[in-house]
């Protein structure tokens, strides 16, 4: 899928690969997916994910919220700063994907991906949102209105990376919120979308902010509802007109995941949901939601070495259930492959090589991921476990015992990615209440049991005190 795998250590070292031709790699939850599907062969990889600093989310002298390109939806969705000032945001990345792929998955690479269904651009739409570019020929601001012009379609220049993402953190006379339609609960590529920002002037709304997605080729404003809603009171008639004009703004298309009339029904109902939620106060907290990062606190370390290059005879050198592990000729595979191929790791099984199963799900640095969507050099100076590495010499982890005694277990294909989810999950929350143990294990599926057993296993095993 690469010809050469490149880890920068500077953002200037990335820039520069860059400039001789190559392809920014992050979180690769979507790059890898593309290069399998088209079986294209990228020149080389330059992965930024190891640069220190680029995770951050900050709060500048001028209230402006500033996002790292490194920020993963993961660590937005547990933001402080997130949840009290940017609402949309932390909203929309708390519903992409699953946590194994909010865990790797950065919002920068989200709008770069350029969907019209991508949830985060909705948001940031809807926030005012501008992107830093630069390349070694400089730097430049984006609105991010400018930034996509069609499906998977950017203005950003093949040497030009996004160095910083920029909006207003909301006032106390604002409230914001952020809705979407998908066919399923977790890992569904949204409907419809919607990202909603109201400006207060006591009860009257002196500014709206209206961004859908997933109805048109980019993301689009609702102009006329915003106009409608300026210089009035919230009230359920205004509501209801503007979620009419909201329905009207959408152009979407019919496909195999709906039709066009009811994406429009649904624009209307999701937006009037969204108004409805600001006129009564906006979004409540709710429960602690599980990120699959254990012990850690979601950030992979930086990288502390000189920039690397991996070539197709270079070692990767790792630590692998707590041991040293030197493999060689797996600079062009997936950690799924070098896991299975090179380490005979085979518990670690692969259902639907896109990530959306969770067969594949693994610790790296402590953090859940799909191995399906790492590449095998990134794994280059990182502690990983997988399911081979949860016993104890003769004494099983205390969720595969459960598991046992629970009878969790058919076919047992999906059995490895559920273990090390669940664990990951009582090492991060010990007594997870019902609700979170479904959402931590949102990014697993099982063909065989209906998930019921396997949840009381997890439940079984925090009563035990399931952590290691």
């Amino acid at each position: 899928m690469w010809n050469r795998y490149q880890t920068a250590g500077s953002v200037d070292e990335a820039l520069r690969l860059l400039a001789e031709r190559g392809r920014i790699i992050a979180g690769g939850t979507d790059l890898l997916v593309e290069l399998r599907r088209t079986a294209r062969t990228e020149r080389a990889l330059i992965d930024v994910s190891r640069i220190d600093g680029l995770d951050r989310i900050r709060l500048d002298g001028d209230d402006m919220v500033h996002l790292g390109p490194l920020v993963t939806h993961n660590q937005a969705a547990a933001s402080r700063l997130l949840n009290e000032r940017a609402a949309p945001l932390a909203l929309a990345c708390r519903q992409v994907g699953t946590p194994q792929i909010r865990n790797r998955g950065t919002i920068a690479g989200n709008l770069v991906t350029a969907s019209p269904a991508n949830d985060t651009i909705a948001a940031l739409r809807a926030l005012d949102a501008r992107l830093a570019v630069s390349s070694v020929r400089g730097a430049r601001l984006i609105p991010l209105s400018d930034f996509h012009v069609g499906v998977r379609r950017t203005v950003l220049q093949p040497e030009e990376m996004v160095t910083d993402i920029v909006f207003p953190a909301l006032r106390p006379n604002q409230r914001g919120t952020f809705v979407r339609l998908g066919l399923r609960r977790a890992n569904t590529i949204a409907l419809v979308n919607a990202g909603v920002v109201l400006t207060f002037d006591g009860n009257v709304v002196s500014d709206a902010r209206i961004a859908l997605g997933s109805v048109a080729p980019t993301i689009v404003r609702a102009a006329m509802a915003e106009r409608a809603m300026t210089g009035k009171a919230l009230a359920k008639e205004l509501i209801d007109e503007a979620a009419g004009l909201c329905a009207q703004a959408a152009a979407p298309i019919s496909d195999v995941r709906g039709g066009l009339e009811y994406r429009r029904e649904a624009v209307r109902f999701l937006v009037r949901r969204a108004l409805e939620s600001l006129h009564n106060g906006g979004a409540r907290e709710s429960a602690r939601q599980p990120m699959l990062w254990g012990k850690t606190d979601g950030h992979f370390p930086s990288w502390s070495g000189a920039d690397l290059r991996h070539n197709a005879s270079d070692p990767i050198e790792c630590t692998v259930n707590g041991k040293r592990a030197v493999v060689r000729g797996a600079s062009g595979k997936r950690l799924l492959d070098m896991l299975r191929e090179d380490l005979g790791l085979t518990g670690t099984k692969e259902g639907c090589g896109e990530g959306e199963c969770g067969a594949c799900t693994v610790w790296m640095d402590g953090i859940g991921v799909l191995a399906c969507l790492v590449p095998a050099p990134r794994a280059h100076g990182t502690s990983i476990v997988t399911i081979e590495g949860m016993a104890r010499g003769e004494a099983l982890h205390p969720l595969q015992q459960a598991f046992i005694d629970e009878g969790a277990v058919q076919c047992g294909y999906c059995s490895p990615g559920f273990v090390m989810a669940g664990a990951s999950l009582l090492d991060e929350i010990p007594h997870p209440t019902g609700e979170q143990i479904r959402a931590g294990l949102s990014g697993n599926l099982c063909r065989c049991t209906g998930y019921y057993k396997i949840m009381r296993a997890v439940e079984r095993a925090a009563v035990r005190g399931g952590r290691q």
